[in-house]
């Protein structure tokens, strides 16, 4: 099964490195030969599900912003969680659109959409000051995330 581990976010706004960083332990962890492809990327809404095309499976990490955050938390999710917090249909331009809009207008038209597709969020307190050093809370729940996308790799191995 190819699977696709996609870290989102800046690595130079603090903690919204948090899915790249994640991204590059699982790269540097995965044994030679694995169906796994680690990627890193700042985009959203239509370019993210392009980036998703043709994986039988996608993990995806990123940085969650909460009105009551709680630093270094970690959710997994699959897409009809990201579906219910999620209601919004345009990003920050008119011209994209949210990534739950873009993948159900990919499913219309008949792409080739990953089978399953798992979400990683870690709650955040930064994402806008200029640092390459997560807080320490989101710094310690890296490992975790990294433990835990290794773990869901491990069932295909």
């Amino acid at each position: 099964m190819k699977t696709l581990v996609l870290g989102l976010g800046n690595p130079l706004l603090t903690d919204d490195g948090v899915g790249v960083r994640v991204a590059e332990q699982v790269q540097t962890a995965l044994l030679s030969g694995m169906p796994v492809e680690c990627a890193e990327v700042s985009v959203g809404g239509l370019a993210l599900m392009e980036r998703m095309l043709g994986y039988k499976r996608v993990i995806l990490i990123d940085a969650l912003v909460v009105d009551q955050v709680r630093p270094g938390a970690v959710h997994r999710w699959h897409l009809d969680d990201l579906r219910a917090i999620s209601p919004t249909v345009h990003s920050a331009s008119p011209h994209d659109t949210s990534l739950i809009v873009a993948l159900d207008l990919a499913r219309r038209m008949g792409l080739p959409l990953p089978d399953e597709l798992v979400i990683y969020a870690v709650e955040v307190s930064n994402v806008s000051d200029f640092s390459d050093e997560p807080t320490p809370p989101v710094a310690q729940a890296i490992p975790k995330v990294t433990a835990a996308v290794l773990a869901e790799l491990a069932i295909e191995v």
